[in-house]
């Protein structure tokens, strides 16, 4: 059989987009403005003349039904939505009124971006109508209806609000069950992808650093959806479960399995590539060739290829268990599983600006007011464009330095996108049969790479309004450049905002991010110490898989390629530390039994204890530690009888190596300490 005969194109599909969430994102928001738009259209063509303002609110209401309303369940996602209808057409009356008092408007403007923005206190409901809110009033400053127009232009929103919701509800709806599935594919996926590296590297003699470096970040995105599909597994209240008997508590434990299995495949091939049959073997599910080096596993036991061997089987078992998991699923759709009780409380509202959510919505309107300012110097009637950059560089930020990457990502996304969007606007304009399914693609392509580049979001939006002004005849060299001056504009004065006015320091996220880390790591031991095991110490360990993750995204300003600050290759040092860390407590917490060593484990986690209490206190300090390469070997697979002792020694391991010190040992000189993952 061919080595990639089982990696097929859907395969590939749900390795790269866990659950299809960026695939059925990009599909709801492209529907909805297409039946929008068809709807008003139908409209304006049989009923009453509608004004532009009308298909404008549809179609930006449209993206913000799409990607702003994440309530749980149908009927709040509805209500949001209603909410967002009544807020987007007061909000439009209010523009429309005072039209004829421009500097008025402007300053009711500013007045929605607060409100707005301070709206996101109340969690995703909030964030929700306040997106309506604000995209609406831009539209109704920039479209400029009258009172008298106001019925028509309500159409806009009633139709997209209600066309959003049947999409959503109806036509491509939410189903954890099918999203699980989803998921589960998506990991087996990436686990594939995981074993064609191997396979590419067998039988050298050693793998290279860039080769290291790309396992790696093979792994990271192995965590990531693995992350995503332990969410759709339903827990009880606790969290925690009760026994191995439950179906979903047995679906999580094989989850657990392949995600440990894939990472010491990874961790035994740094210190010994694994041959190129047996990974084949793997990948092709080949009984008698595993059966063979299941064998020949015994033999070699004791050297590092033997090490390497027994990984690649146990992932080729836990790779098996896991495509079971998917075949029982397929038949039945995990219907044994009964699905979660919604627990969660009400979070108490804080108005005070120890709330990150409110000194963040007077970062925005003061952003948004000196983008207004410049943007008014610039040109009267497109200034919206500089307010609409100051606002929206702040989404999903928790960090100046993240606000000034997003900054950076929509300026360039918008030149490169109206260069492009230009080109192919000359081209095609007076074509629209041409033009509209190139639009409709762009957009469905800019909502589909949303999730992993807000550049390439951008720039294909860019495109879809170079098309749009090249059909309605008003495209010209000048209007664009003064679209990307603008951007620039609000860009600009969201990055000023971000660093002067109550800034956030990306040290500062990275060590809120540390410190959680730190603290679940410390329960994890701390839970050992009282005597926990099984489900509790798994759970735990997943928690510090979460928190690893926070780490990482706290920390990716620090390691852009824009960044002065520090060198990329030293954040990227740090990181591999931490997931070493993080994959060593996963493999504590799976192997974890009271045994006679119970004395010696204690002493191990005391030691691991003792070298938290020093490094969790300076917090990010250590992504800004220069330390030599250093790389050594010795037994690195978890066997049941030492996996708990040597998951603790490996704990402590990467804990010293985060402040090294030559002269300070954090076990006794004798006892073997590996630390391939640092590699």
């Amino acid at each position: 059989m061919h080595l990639f005969s089982g990696f097929q194109f859907r395969d590939w599909l749900l390795a790269n987009d866990p659950a299809l969430s960026r695939l059925r994102m990009a599909s709801r928001v492209t529907l909805t403005i297409v039946l929008s738009f068809a709807i008003l259209l139908a409209i304006q063509m049989f009923i009453a003349p509608l004004p532009k303002a009308a298909f404008g609110l549809g179609i930006v209401l449209s993206i913000e039904g799409g990607v702003a309303v994440r309530d749980k369940g149908n009927s709040r996602q509805l209500v949001t939505r209603l909410f967002g209808c009544i807020a987007s057409i007061a909000v439009v009356g209010i523009a429309a009124g005072l039209e004829d008092r421009r500097f008025l408007s402007d300053l009711v403007f500013l007045v929605v971006i607060a409100l707005a923005s301070a709206g996101r206190v109340f969690g995703p409901r909030g964030f929700a109508i306040g997106m309506f809110a604000f995209t609406s009033y831009f539209m109704g400053a920039y479209f400029q209806p009258s009172l008298a127009e106001l019925p028509y232009v309500a159409g806009g929103p009633v139709v997209a609000v209600l066309v959003g919701h049947v999409v959503r509800a109806v036509l491509l709806p939410d189903d954890w069950r099918r999203d699980l599935l989803r998921s589960l594919e998506s990991v087996r996926g990436r686990i594939n992808q995981i074993l064609f590296k191997l396979a590419a590297l067998a039988g050298g003699a050693e793998i290279g650093e860039a080769d290291r470096q790309e396992l790696r970040q093979l792994e990271d995105r192995l965590k990531e959806v693995v992350l995503t599909a332990e969410t759709f597994i339903p827990r009880p209240p606790g969290g925690v479960f009760d026994a191995a008997a439950d179906p979903a508590a047995e679906l999580a434990i094989r989850l657990f399995d392949a995600h440990l299995a894939a990472e010491s495949a990874i961790v035994l091939s740094f210190q010994s590539p694994p041959p190129f049959a047996l990974v084949h073997a793997v990948i092709e599910a080949d009984p008698v060739e595993l059966g063979r080096y299941e064998e020949m596993a015994e033999t070699i036991k004791d050297q590092p290829q033997g090490e390497t061997v027994r990984a690649l089987l146990w992932l080729g078992k836990a790779r098996k268990q896991l495509t079971q998991a998917i075949g029982e699923g397929q038949a039945s759709g995990f219907s044994g599983i009964d699905a979660a009780m919604d627990t969660t409380q009400p979070q108490p509202i804080d108005f005070s600006f120890a709330n990150p959510l409110l000194r963040s919505a007077l970062q925005i309107t003061l952003a948004s007011a000196l983008a207004m300012g410049f943007g008014l110097l610039l040109s009267r009637d497109r200034w919206f464009w500089a307010v609409l950059a100051a606002f929206l560089v702040f989404t999903n930020t928790n960090s100046r330095g993240d606000t000034a990457m997003k900054a950076l990502s929509r300026s360039l996304g918008t030149v490169f996108g109206i260069a492009i969007g230009l080109l192919l606007a000359t081209l095609i304009s007076g074509e629209p049969v041409i033009a509209i399914p190139v639009a409709a693609i762009c957009i469905f392509l800019a909502f589909y790479f949303l999730q992993v580049s807000y550049a390439t979001m951008t720039f294909f939006i860019s495109i879809v309004l170079c098309l749009v002004y090249g059909m309605t005849g008003v495209l010209t060299l000048d209007l664009l450049q003064l679209r990307i001056g603008e951007t620039v504009i609000g860009a600009v004065a969201g990055t000023a905002v971000a660093f002067l006015v109550f800034p956030a320091r990306t040290r500062g996220a990275l060590d809120a991010a540390l410190a959680r880390w730190f603290q679940a790591l410390d329960e994890l031991l701390s839970s050992i110490g009282d005597g926990k095991s099984g489900f509790a110490l798994i759970a735990q360990s997943q928690k510090i898989d979460a928190c690893y993750r926070d780490v990482t995204v706290a920390a990716r300003p620090l390691g852009s390629s824009w960044s002065v600050v520090t060198r990329p290759g030293q954040i990227r040092q740090t990181l591999a530390i931490f997931l070493s860390c993080t994959y060593w407590a996963r493999i504590l917490a799976k192997s974890y039994a009271a045994s006679g060593e119970a004395d010696e484990l204690k002493r191990l986690i005391a030691s691991d204890l003792a070298l938290m209490k020093d490094a969790a206190p300076r917090g990010s300090t250590c992504f800004f530690i220069e330390r030599k390469a250093s790389r050594t070997t010795g037994r690195h697979l978890p066997l049941s009888r030492e996996g708990a002792r040597l998951g603790l020694e490996m704990i402590g391991s990467a804990l010293q190596r985060l402040y090294p010190q030559a002269d300070v040992l954090p076990f006794a000189p004798g006892e073997v300490i590996a630390r391939s993952k640092q590699g």
